[in-house]
């Protein structure tokens, strides 16, 4: 192509050259002249677009390879080519930034990987092993040299990766440890081809540790309890014995006796009901799960309560399905602590549930003087009435957590009183 620049205007010239009132030597000189500058001009501007091409096919071939550190020359003209060079080395500019980017975030997710106390697997569409942290090298004791590419039922995790919910929690032995384990499955694309990512976090350690502070705060609870009871009755006791070994005794002996060991009765009888209670919230039984009507559950709740009379807020028409016997204890558990409040007032107590979205809330709300504590709400045996047991908010969140819900309790914003809130998913 740049051969032909400028072609038409020498083959123009030479025309009227040849065909003017010249000498036959002028004739000849001028047109040696004119292909002369013709050819030197159709050699510069080959030269020229030449050499750019050959830039730019070696800049674009250097990004093909992945090096963007080839530039080419910053050219001053404004042509097309030098314009196009320019863009060519923007271009490499951004890739050059994005892959440091990507090679960042690479080591980085690496780093992350190989520090966490987690064994991560990635498998194939042919469910071929393609990566694993150090977490799993450990877990299934083996190096990644000699895992990856294997299948993987051949390193024992085809259940894990196959079987059951994408998160679920099972008890398994591997070739490095054993327990109880978290297992999460999830895919993702890489190069266009499906891949799975299987997550196994160890919950033994937190369980053991869980299961620790839950011994020691029933042993403090147990131990408080006996203590307020065994120390009276090992003094009285005392006392009676005593009472007993002497020689002359007082004319109203059989009464301190009678007294004594009325005491004793007393402090054993609610000994009991405080191990009776306890092994009520120990075994709180699984819920069994039938459809239930909510507008008639809150009304038959409602009717039972006889000491005020509770107002009921019209609610959609819902049905969920859940243990009935069990959210019907939850609900009078509510309204008689609400009760028990409003009586303290002479306020009311109202109750009504709404469905926002795929959850349904059940609320019950009194005009009661409201709560000094909430931290220690749903401490089992904690309580501020008289003579209360201290397990009934316990239970009631356990019935709560049991369908899937969560149960809330606290002081009103505006007013005095208190707001219990069950939700419940639809």
């Amino acid at each position: 192509m740049a051969i032909l620049a400028g072609l038409p205007a020498v083959i123009i010239s030479l025309v009227l050259l040849w065909r003017g009132d010249f000498t036959p030597r002028v004739q000849w000189t001028l047109t040696v002249l004119i292909l002369t500058m013709w050819l030197g001009f159709v050699s510069e501007i080959r030269q020229r677009v030449v050499f750019s091409l050959q830039t730019l096919s070696n800049i674009l071939a250097a990004l093909r390879e992945g090096d963007y550190s080839i530039r080419g020359r910053d050219s001053r003209h404004d042509d097309a080519l030098a314009e196009v060079t320019r863009e060519v080395n923007t271009l490499a500019q951004t890739l050059r930034e994005q892959r440091m980017d990507a090679l960042e975030a690479t080591t980085l997710l690496r780093k992350v990987m190989e520090e966490i106390d987690v064994a991560v697997f990635s498998f194939d569409g042919e469910q071929k092993l393609r990566l694993v942290n150090r977490a799993g090298e450990h877990l299934l004791n083996r190096p990644s040299e000699r895992l990856l590419g294997l299948k993987a039922e051949d390193i024992g995790l085809a259940d894990c990766l196959n079987e059951g919910a994408s998160s679920r929690v099972i008890d398994a032995a591997f070739p490095g440890a054993s327990g109880r384990w978290e297992i999460r499955r999830s895919t993702f694309r890489q190069g266009g081809l499906p891949h799975q990512l299987l997550v196994l976090s160890n919950l033994s350690r937190a369980l053991r540790e869980e299961e620790l502070k839950a011994w020691q705060r029933i042993v403090r609870v147990i131990g408080h309890e006996l203590n307020n009871s065994l120390a009276p009755v090992k003094s009285i006791s005392g006392s009676l014995i005593s009472l007993l070994q002497k020689e002359s005794r007082a004319p109203d002996w059989q009464e301190d006796m009678l007294r004594g060991l009325a005491v004793i009765a007393s402090r054993s009888e609610a000994l009991s009901r405080f191990m009776a209670a306890y092994a009520r919230l120990a075994k709180l039984p699984q819920p069994k799960f039938r459809p239930v009507d909510v507008a008639a559950l809150v009304r038959r709740v409602a009717g039972l309560e006889t000491r005020t009379q509770i107002a009921l807020k019209p609610g959609p028409d819902v049905t969920i399905q859940a243990d009935g016997d069990q959210l019907e204890q939850l609900l009078i558990n509510l309204t008689r602590n609400a009760v028990d409040a409003s009586l303290e007032t002479g306020g009311g107590v109202r109750v009504w549930w709404q469905r926002s979205g795929s959850h349904l809330d059940i609320v019950v709300q009194d005009d009661g003087p409201g709560l000094s504590n909430t931290t220690n709400l749903f401490v089992p045996f904690f309580t501020t009435k008289p003579g209360g047991s201290g397990i009934g908010l316990v239970l009631s969140r356990q019935i709560a957590e049991a369908h899937g819900g969560t149960l809330t309790l606290g002081n009103r914003e505006d007013v005095p009183g208190c707001e219990a809130r069950l939700r419940l998913r639809v």
